[in-house]
């Protein structure tokens, strides 16, 4: 039995790192399930260290 676990990252969000690494088109293409989980993992990283910034900020 398959669970679909609901995103953390809004789409609007998604689609904002995809561009910024390049690979948009493949999602526009093909959806979220056509990108390497290369590309993937290096979304999450980008997201953590995004968060990471604007944590800091808030903090000072």
């Amino acid at each position: 039995m398959s669970r679909r676990r609901r995103s953390m990252m809004s789409e609007q969000f998604k689609a904002e790192l995809a561009k910024d690494l390049g690979f948009y088109n493949t999602v526009q293409n093909e959806g979220w399930g056509g990108i390497k989980a290369k590309d993937a993992g290096n979304m999450v990283k980008r997201a953590i260290q995004i968060a990471e910034q604007n944590l800091s900020r808030t903090q000072r």
